[in-house]
């Protein structure tokens, strides 16, 4: 992917990605998103596997814990913030580099081929600061879609964005909470960590 932008489906709404390891791409990102330009970036954003057994080979530092709390929600419209042992994606971290977001979308119909890729991606809503997800590729403003490298049309999605879940502390003392509901509903997050802990 290189400096690239892309716009592109998810299995909540339409994201903007680039390679999360590349300064250039980042900052591009987050220019045409309207975020001030910062050092580290004021804000984070997630990084996107395609498939959960990707996460889990790259992250052996997760405990035991943590992999299995992964299983029970991953593949799915959450984003789980976990401790970032390793200092994995710096660029994606922004001002929190002991924090690191993870998505895993669950991919059918239109979206399976994206199933097909095997580098992850730093991703964030393609939106402007502040203004509505987009929900089909219509929704997406103009100055997004001039500015990117890619467009991929995946027709309308769900429209609400993903779950944010916050295990930093699942490990150390099974403790989780939901820092933004969205897409999967908070009475249905507290049944999959339990059986995750059974």
């Amino acid at each position: 992917m290189g400096g690239g932008v892309a716009v592109f489906p998810a299995d909540t709404v339409y994201g903007l990605c680039c390679d999360p390891d590349s300064e250039s791409a980042v900052r591009r990102l987050y220019e045409l998103k309207g975020y001030p330009h910062a050092d580290p970036p004021v804000r984070p954003a997630a990084v996107m596997f395609f498939e959960l057994q990707s996460v889990l080979d790259t992250f052996a530092e997760f405990a035991s814990e943590e992999r299995r709390a992964l299983e029970a929600l991953l593949p799915g419209a959450v984003t789980l913030l976990l401790p970032n042992r390793a200092s994995r994606y710096p660029l994606a971290c922004g001002p929190d580099p002991a924090t690191l977001g993870l998505r895993v979308p669950h991919l059918s119909g239109a979206l399976e081929p994206l199933g097909s890729m095997r580098l992850p991606v730093m991703q964030s809503s393609a939106n402007l600061s502040g203004q509505p997800d987009a929900r089909r590729m219509s929704d997406v403003p103009a100055e997004l879609l001039k500015g990117v490298d890619l467009a991929l049309d995946g027709g309308e999605l769900p429209g609400t964005s993903s779950t944010v879940i916050d295990l930093r502390r699942y490990a150390e003392c099974s403790e989780w909470s939901v820092v933004r509901e969205g897409a999967l509903p908070r009475a249905e997050v507290e049944p999959l960590l339990r059986s995750a802990l059974a």
